[in-house]
């Protein structure tokens, strides 16, 4: 995410860095490099000036020029105008003081409406609420199906009426099913087309105007950059949308859409899609996705993704057993499983402050690691989990057959293993913190 334009920006930012002091002349051609920058990351030229002239003005101060560091104190403006043009601070849903609170999903065709709709259901029914899809689009094949297969993985209910019925009485009966099942959240999944046509807005505004939603939220592809800056502006011409979902930002990195749509619309951008799974949606953070944006990190998203793989009691039992010195390779194969919970290693890494996006593009970083480490534990008996010491020279041929690896890998994973013990041993000998959940090594 963003890797184009972060390292465009550690480009010019280098310009201000090669100076011990600055003059206006010398923010203003900085300044040039940083505009370019964000052109080509597709950011809208409306945006990109408006911005310039903000982060220019500010950086031609006394403030600044006088600076014994003026390189940090310009790169301090970017964040925080940069922040300010997606939104300043995340803008929570909005829910209804009296259920339930309905939701209508709008957006063109592919941009991830029904998948999205699943997405935000399942994250408010891990926060307690009753979640309830209702299927709308009649028109595209599948599109009921799909829809239905998605309430089905996330346990979540799909209320339908097959392709012969009109969207808006769907959508009113929908939400009737809804208050007498004593669902809290409705989620309208409606009709995309390939581009904006009336009929499709005709049809939107009468949805809108039978169900008196809560939220009309916009689903746009962040890979479209430009087009998705006009489709939002459109829609919101024509709905009065209260946010935007930005899907496929694992994938976006430019930026431009991430960038322009709040500045643009005057409507927030509320969650981003971060991958095909259907757990991968967080709030927007504007302060942190500008973080991200020139290379600083996002710790606090990279906690909070800590905090909902942790497991208490399986943290708890842990430290039983490191001081006890009793940690085995099942032990072992669930920390992994805790990391697997957080995400890919490339996007972990890239919320780590210094690391650049795309800065591991070379290091090859094998995803597939974990599912070798995996097979050889489980190709083991239980006795030798226990007890690796046993894994003479037959039985380690043995567990590399059963896992399709060989002997020099299961060996680098015992190598592995002792390392990672004489490390928890050090550990135990300490003070371990409350939530000091050790990591596997390598």
């Amino acid at each position: 995410m963003f890797g184009n334009l972060t390292d465009k920006l550690s480009n010019a930012f280098k310009r201000f860095k090669s100076k011990g002091k600055l003059t206006p002349a010398d923010v203003k051609e900085g300044m040039r490099e940083v505009k370019l920058a964000l052109l080509e990351a597709d950011v809208n030229f409306m945006v990109v000036k408006a911005f310039v002239k903000t982060v220019t003005d500010r950086a031609v101060g006394a403030e600044v020029l006088e600076s014994l560091v003026p390189a940090q104190q310009i790169i301090k403006i970017v964040n925080e105008e940069l922040c300010a043009i997606m939104g300043g601070e995340v803008s929570k849903l909005n829910i209804a003081p009296k259920p339930p609170t309905v939701i209508v999903m709008a957006g063109l065709q592919g941009a991830g409406k029904t998948t999205h709709a699943g997405k935000l259901a399942g994250l408010l029914k891990k926060q307690g609420k009753r979640p309830l899809l209702v299927a709308c689009d009649v028109y595209r094949p599948a599109a009921i199906k799909q829809l239905e297969v998605v309430g089905e993985k996330l346990g979540i209910p799909v209320f339908t009426m097959g392709d012969k019925t009109s969207p808006v009485k769907i959508a009113k009966e929908g939400l009737k099913h809804a208050e007498k099942h004593g669902h809290d959240v409705v989620f309208i999944d409606t009709a995309g087309r390939l581009q904006i046509d009336e009929d499709m807005m005709d049809e939107l505004c009468e949805i809108k105007k039978a169900v008196d939603p809560t939220e009309i939220l916009l689903v746009v592809d962040s890979m479209t950059g430009q087009v998705a800056v006009d489709v939002a502006k459109t829609f919101n011409e024509k709905l009065d949308i209260t946010g935007v979902i930005l899907t496929k930002m694992d994938g976006d990195t430019r930026g431009g859409a991430a960038l322009s749509v709040r500045y643009i619309t005057g409507k927030p951008i509320k969650y981003v899609g971060m991958g095909e799974k259907l757990d991968e949606i967080e709030p927007f953070y504007p302060d942190r996705m500008a973080s991200r944006i020139l290379g600083m990190g996002d710790v606090l998203s990279l906690i909070e993704k800590a905090e909902q793989a942790y497991d208490e009691k399986k943290a708890a039992e842990l430290e039983q057993k490191m001081r006890e010195a009793t940690f085995t390779l099942d032990d072992y194969l669930d920390q992994f499983a805790q990391i697997k919970k957080m995400g890919s290693l490339e996007s972990l890494l890239g919320m780590i402050p210094g690391m650049k996006p795309g800065a591991m593009k070379d290091a090859q970083i094998d995803e597939r690691a974990i599912a070798r480490t995996e097979a050889i534990i489980k190709s083991m008996t239980p006795a030798e989990r226990r007890n690796p010491d046993i894994l003479n020279g037959s039985r380690k041929k043995r567990v590399a057959a059963g896992s399709g690896t060989t002997v020099e890998q299961v060996n680098r994973l015992l190598k592995q293993f002792d390392q990672t013990k004489k490390m928890m041993k050090q550990l135990a000998s300490g003070k371990m913190g409350k939530r000091g959940m050790p990591f596997p090594m390598g």
